[in-house]
């Protein structure tokens, strides 16, 4: 198989960043459609100052972050057939890492919200601690420790080269 062109190269890295967005914000959107009817359900009244100070927190991250991983969409629509896919795709890159920031701070956000609601504040605390770890685990420790620090695209070497038409 030949190799892919710079060309080919960018539009698969959109394609694979697309594909990557198109999970997050699955995940965004549901934790954000819970938060948004939360206060309206019957228990919400019970709340404590620092729950719905949580919940802010919580609501307000997961709106920054159904933002940014939406964003490429729009910049997308923006520099469409301008052969720009190359500034696209590096835009697309920081907006999906920082919706996923903001997408971890509105998880634990949530978990403390509800930790706290049906738990004394110390464990709910303790807990929140561990469910943090645990994404920071699994979403930057682990991802960073197996990055390869040369070339940019040495893992994808072993992938087929997809040719996209058009933009």
């Amino acid at each position: 198989m030949s190799k892919e062109s710079e060309k080919q190269r960018w539009q698969r890295n959109f394609a694979d960043l697309l594909q990557e967005l198109r999970v997050a914000q699955t995940g965004v959107q549901i934790l954000f459609a819970f938060l948004l009817t939360l206060p309206f359900s019957n228990g919400f009244t019970r709340t404590s100052e620092f729950q719905r100070d949580v919940y802010i927190l919580a609501l307000l991250s997961a709106a920054a972050a159904t933002a940014m991983i939406i964003s490429p969409v729009a910049f997308h629509r923006a520099l469409f057939r301008q052969g720009r896919k190359p500034e696209l795709v590096r835009f697309a890159h920081r907006m999906a890492s920082a919706g996923l920031a903001f997408m971890l701070v509105a998880m634990v956000s949530a978990v403390l919200l509800i930790a706290d609601f049906v738990l004394d504040t110390g464990i709910a605390v303790v807990l929140t601690v561990i469910t943090g770890l645990w994404f920071l685990t699994f979403w930057v420790i682990l991802p960073f420790a197996r990055r390869n620090w040369g070339d940019d695209d040495i893992d994808d070497d072993d992938d087929d080269p997809v040719v996209l038409n058009g933009d």
